[in-house]
C-alpha cells in the first residue's frame, strides 16, 4: 500500500504530540532497536487483501478483517477442506481519514457457525486471493493463551512474534499498545503487515493503550479513530456499548477486556457494564476468570507511577474485581515483566487476583529499567527484559503460567507459576 497523504513531516510533528497521550516520563529508557516499515509485498495489486487479522465472535463465529487499496467485494469463502469450494458471507466495508490520510477499505466479514478446535481454510474477497487457514479455539480445556503487550515495530518485535509463532497457541490476549504508529498513520498499516501471518491464523483478542488514543486538540478531536476501525472486537454481543471494552468466553474460561483511557468511574458505562458482566459469570460453566487492562494497577517500576489511569481506576474498580474473584489481571504499559501475589488494597490475600505486568513485546520506547527499592513483599518476581506469556489452562483447577525472555533474541523461560482457580477454593466463594 502506497503511503497515503502524510508525509515524513509528521514523524517529527506526531512524536510531538505525545504529551497529549499522557505519555512523557521523567526517567531514561535505554536504547531500543529502531522502528522498520514493512511494505505492500510487489505481487499484490490494489484488490488484493492484506493486513488480514480474525477474532472471536460468540462461541462458535470468526470475524475476518483485512484491507485493499480498491474497492472490492467484502466476501470470504470458508471450508475445511483445503482447495475446495466453501460457504460465502458478505460482510461490511469502511474506511476512515485522518488528518491528510484515507485509509484503504477496510472489509469485515463475520462466519459462522463453526466447530470447535478444527483448521478453516479460507480467501477474502475474489477467487484469486490466496488461500490462508485458521484454527477455532477448543470448546473445553486444555486451551493455551499467547499474552504480550506493548508489541509496536521493532526487531524485538519480530523476535517475540517468531517466539509466539513457535509455541501451540490457541488465542492472543493483547493488553494495549499495538502499532505504536502515533499519528502516523501508514505505521498502522505495517503493522497490519507485520503480524499478519500469525494473526490471519489464530484470534488475536485486545484492547488499547495510550497510544491508540490519537487524539490531538483541535485539529483531530475524535479518539481511537484508526483502533476502532481498524481492531473491531466483539464488544456488542457482550452487551457493552463501546468497542474500548468488552467481555467474551471461551473453553471455559470468561475474557475480560476493560478500557484504561475511557471514562471508569463508579457512574461511568464502562463501570456498569462491568458490574453487569462480573453479575452473569457462571462459574460452572467458566471456572476461570481473566481481565486485561493497560495502565497497571500494582506496578514497582519506576516508570508510569501516580498515573490516574492506574491510580483512579484501581480505586474505582478493584473491589469489583476482588468480590467476583477473578483469577489474573494482565497489564501493559510498564515496558519491563512483573508477576505479583494475589493483592488486594495493597496486601496479599489468598481471595484476591494475581497481577502480571507485560509490556515487553518489544516496543520502540525501550526497557523500563529502573524499579522502586526496597522491593515489597507483593511483588514476587520483576525483570526489564522484552519477552511474552503463555497462560497454559489445563482444566477447571490447574493453570501454569510462563513468562518467556527474549535472550539475545532466544526464548527463554525466566518464570513460571502453577495457579489455582479461585472458584475451586472453598474459603473463595464469590462476593454478593
Amino acid at each position: 500500500m502506497a503511503v497515503r497523504g502524510l508525509g515524513l513531516f509528521l514523524v517529527s510533528t506526531g512524536l510531538a504530540f505525545n504529551g497529549f497521550l499522557g505519555n512523557l516520563e521523567a526517567y531514561s529508557r535505554p536504547p531500543a532497536r529502531p522502528n522498520f516499515f514493512v511494505q505492500q509485498p510487489e505481487n499484490l495489486n490494489s484488490a488484493s487483501p492484506q493486513q488480514v487479522h480474525i477474532s472471536s465472535v460468540g462461541e462458535d463465529k470468526m470475524r475476518i478483517s483485512w484491507i485493499t487499496d480498491s474497492s472490492t467485494p467484502a466476501t470470504v469463502e470458508y471450508t475445511t477442506t483445503s482447495g475446495a469450494q466453501g460457504t460465502s458471507v458478505t460482510g461490511t466495508t469502511s474506511s476512515y481519514d485522518y488528518l491528510r490520510y484515507k485509509s484503504g477499505e477496510i472489509h469485515e466479514v463475520v462466519i459462522g457457525p463453526l466447530n470447535p478446535n478444527t483448521v478453516y481454510y479460507y480467501r477474502c474477497g475474489s477467487d484469486s486471493a490466496p488461500e490462508l487457514s485458521f484454527k477455532t479455539p477448543p470448546a473445553q480445556f486444555p486451551i493455551n493463551f499467547a499474552v504480550v503487550g506493548d508489541l509496536g515495530q521493532t526487531d524485538w518485535t519480530n523476535s517475540t512474534l517468531q517466539h509466539i509463532a513457535e509455541s501451540n497457541y490457541d488465542m492472543l490476549l493483547l493488553p494495549g499498545d499495538l502499532s505504536y504508529a502515533d499519528f502516523i498513520q501508514p505505521l498502522w498499516d505495517s503493522f497490519g503487515r507485520l503480524v499478519e501471518p500469525l494473526a490471519s491464523q489464530r484470534p488475536w483478542m485486545v484492547t488499547q493503550g495510550n497510544h491508540e488514543v490519537e487524539k490531538i486538540p483541535l485539529i483531530h478531536k475524535e479518539p481511537f479513530t484508526a483502533y476502532n476501525a481498524r481492531w473491531r472486537m466483539p464488544f456488542e454481543e457482550s452487551g457493552s456499548d463501546s468497542n474500548l471494552y468488552y467481555s467474551f468466553d471461551v473453553a471455559g474460561v470468561h475474557v475480560i477486556m476493560l478500557g484504561s483511557y475511557t471514562d471508569f468511574g463508579p457512574t461511568s458505562s464502562q463501570y456498569s457494564w462491568l458490574q453487569a458482566d462480573l453479575g452473569k459469570i457462571d462459574r460452572n460453566k467458566t471456572p476461570w476468570t481473566v481481565v486485561l487492562i493497560h495502565a497497571p494497577w500494582y506496578n514497582t517500576n519506576t516508570a508510569h507511577q501516580g498515573e490516574k489511569e492506574s491510580i483512579d481506576m484501581k480505586a474505582s474498580m478493584e473491589k469489583l474485581l476482588y468480590q467476583a474473584r477473578v483469577d489474573v489481571v494482565f497489564a501493559g504499559h510498564v515496558h519491563a515483566y512483573e508477576r505479583f501475589t494475589r493483592v488486594y488494597n495493597g496486601n496479599n490475600d489468598n481471595c484476591a487476583p494475581v497481577y502480571i505486568n507485560i509490556g515487553d513485546g518489544g516496543n520502540r520506547e525501550g526497557l523500563a529499567s529502573k524499579y522502586q527499592n526496597p522491593k515489597p513483599d507483593i511483588s514476587l518476581y520483576r525483570e526489564a527484559s522484552f519477552g511474552h506469556g503463555e497462560l497454559n489452562v489445563v482444566n477447571s483447577t490447574n493453570a501454569l503460567w510462563t513468562w518467556h525472555r527474549n535472550d539475545d533474541d532466544e526464548a527463554v523461560t525466566s518464570d513460571s507459576l502453577w495457579l489455582t482457580s479461585l472458584s475451586s477454593e472453598p474459603a473463595c466463594k464469590v462476593q454478593n
